[in-house]
């Protein structure tokens, strides 16, 4: 039996050249933003150049199966994104990091990265952070669908965590709050709210 992080498709890169017992920075883009599910000390809008937020992985546990697959959200490679950068308490580092992996790292379709971000604000900044990239030779990874595909998938898509069509719509909203657009979330989201 194989430990989640264990395969090879777990790490991208190795992480920098930051001691352990430094503060850790982690990007968020999806549900991490406003459900990280650990303790910080900052919460900062920032912007990761070289990757963009897309529906681009088959579900097969959270919101799908692999008889009738879902889709869940992906950094993939190319544009930018912006997200949420959460910076973590060195003594928190290693258990953050753990919990991440526990988290994200299910069926090994995302590769744990440390990339350059940029921290938005009053006194921008960049900072290295880690963050989660779809592995673009996985199975689970869709790549660029057509709307009328991401809306088949999604409308159908039942998985562990519930509705896939729940976690497109609420994901959406989620982002608007925070200011940020996502066209293509948008307009999946209308074409999936029930009727008025």
């Amino acid at each position: 039996m194989r430990l989640v992080g264990e395969s090879r498709h777990a790490v991208a890169e190795s992480p920098p050249a930051a001691p352990d017992m430094s503060d850790l920075w982690v990007f968020s883009y999806g549900s991490l933003m406003w459900r990280p599910g650990f303790d910080h000390l900052e919460r900062v809008p920032a912007r990761l150049v070289g990757a963009h937020r897309a529906l681009c992985v088959y579900s097969w546990v959270h919101r799908g199966t692999r008889e009738r697959p879902g889709l869940v959200l992906g950094l993939d490679q190319g544009g930018s994104c912006r997200g949420i950068a959460y910076r973590v308490a060195a003594e928190h580092r290693r258990p953050v990091i753990d919990y991440l992996r526990a988290r994200e790292l299910v069926t090994n379709v995302y590769l744990e990265t440390w990339r350059d971000i940029r921290l938005e604000g009053p006194e921008p900044r960049r900072q290295t952070a880690l963050t989660f990239i779809v592995d673009r030779t996985h199975e689970q990874y869709a790549g660029k669908l057509s709307h009328d595909a991401l809306l088949s998938l999604v409308r159908d898509g039942v998985g562990q965590s519930g509705v896939n069509a729940d976690y497109v719509i609420a994901t959406a909203a989620h982002i608007r709050e925070l200011g940020f657009r996502d066209p293509v979330l948008e307009r999946l989201a209308e074409a999936l709210m029930p009727p008025a």
